[in-house]
């Protein structure tokens, strides 16, 4: 148990400068409104030491900044543990709950991630850790704007989705009027960030669904390298890059553009498409190495297209093999889903991978908790989807099981609650 004498509390922002002052100094910079989180911890002789990059303290003292031009978890490095979940507004409440609600949590989410306790009642789960590049990410569903007498204010990228021929979906676990990203390089930082915000909903809003994720640990590998999936296959090779002169463009929302001036509280801000994707792992398991790759256009060692090169070569598709056949085959996932294929339309994944344990009739229930991010989704992850539902090679080995859209506006400046705009403008 933890004391509650305020005079001896001690918050985790002070812990670590405790570890600081004994010969190790961290350094979190923030770009991009918290999109890019660097760590500088090195020893005393500035070659490494126990706080070396990769070591457990500079993993740990990564802070990501919770104010900024856009909300932290769009652009940030994926990190090892996620959370995802929506919350309905609780019969009766409506704007003004929704207001308290969001000040609530903006608050919390602002101290947890500068490593500090949520308050008061803060639980002690993560008192010894540092904010372990903790973002929360905040959005609203369709619904939301009925409940708030908003509908005005509602875009027209939030329409409901199509619906697509292969979709399985369980509507208790889809849609919601709000919805929380949670991510961390720790699991008890990320549960600690779940518990917290779940309280903090008081008798606001209540759980609609709630859906857990894991990647690899950042330092477990030699060097860098793009997620794999649970298929063993690596998963987000053709990502644009912040580096790309238009991946503003194509992940936030302009800041002057068409629409009605009601909409323009979205400026700066990006809309989330989440979905259980299921994998059928036994029946992939079951092919050989040479099917899989067919199926994906890709090797899975290396994630380079069929056609030869590395990860990050240009897929060739009008390569033919001897035989005269695309070296691509023409329902390769990789072929389909290839912005080329699309009329250019991209968008940005960062998905978690799940595992919920075994089933009865004893296959893993695991796959994707695939989360994109796009300017508009309607020019995003609709059009390329619509194709993937017509003939994608994948489609036998996968299940879509939920599904849900959220506008996730700007981030927030000092002293201002996410969404603030929407809500007061």
């Amino acid at each position: 148990m933890t004391d509650s004498n305020p005079d001896i509390e001690i918050s985790r922002r002070r812990l670590l400068g405790t570890v600081g002052a004994a010969g190790a100094a961290g350094l979190a910079l923030g770009a991009a409104g918290g999109a890019l989180a660097h760590s500088a911890i090195a020893g005393s002789d500035g070659s490494g030491g126990s706080g070396a990059p990769g070591s457990s303290a500079a993993l740990g003292s990564t802070e990501v900044d919770f104010n900024g031009e856009h909300q932290a978890g769009i652009t940030t490095p994926l990190q090892a543990k996620g959370h995802v979940m929506a919350f309905d507004l609780a019969p009766g409440a409506g704007r003004k709950e929704a207001v308290a609600l969001m000040r609530r949590w903006s608050d919390s989410a602002r101290r947890l991630m500068a490593g500090e306790a949520a308050g008061a009642a803060d639980s002690g789960i993560a008192l010894d850790a540092g904010p372990c590049s903790l973002t929360i990410t905040f959005g609203f569903g369709h619904s939301f704007f009925e409940r708030t007498g908003l509908t005005a204010r509602r875009p027209a990228a939030l329409d409901p989705l199509p619906e697509f021929s292969a979709d399985r979906l369980d509507p208790q676990r889809g849609n919601g009027d709000l919805w929380i990203q949670i991510g961390a390089n720790d699991g008890l930082v990320a549960f600690h960030a779940l518990r917290t915000l779940q309280k903090d909903a008081g008798e606001a809003a209540r759980v609609r669904w709630q859906m857990n994720g894991f990647n690899r640990t950042p330092g477990a590998t030699a060097k860098p390298m793009t997620a794999r999936n649970l298929m063993g296959q690596i998963d987000g090779t053709g990502n644009p890059k912040p580096s790309e002169a238009d991946f503003d463009k194509r992940i936030f929302v302009p800041g002057a553009g068409p629409g009605p001036a009601e909409h323009a509280w979205m400026a700066g801000g990006s809309y989330a498409v989440v979905r259980r994707i299921r994998m059928l792992l036994d029946d992939w398991d079951k092919q050989s190495l040479a099917q899989q790759e067919q199926v994906i256009g890709r090797k899975k060692a290396d994630g380079a297209p069929l056609t030869g090169g590395t990860e990050t070569t240009k897929l060739d598709l009008d390569a033919f093999g001897s035989d005269g056949k695309p070296v691509i085959p023409s329902n390769a996932h990789a072929r389909i889903s290839a912005p080329a294929q699309n009329g250019g339309a991209a968008m940005l994944r960062r998905p978690f991978s799940f595992h919920d344990g075994i089933g009865a009739d004893g296959t893993p229930d695991a796959g994707l908790l695939f989360i994109c991010w796009q300017a508009d989704p309607l020019r995003g992850f609709v059009p390329v989807q619509r194709k993937l539902d017509r003939g994608d090679a994948l489609s036998a080995f996968i299940r879509h099981e939920a599904s849900g859209l959220y506008a996730v506006p700007r981030g927030p400046r000092s002293e201002e609650y996410v969404g603030q705009p929407l809500l007061e403008g």
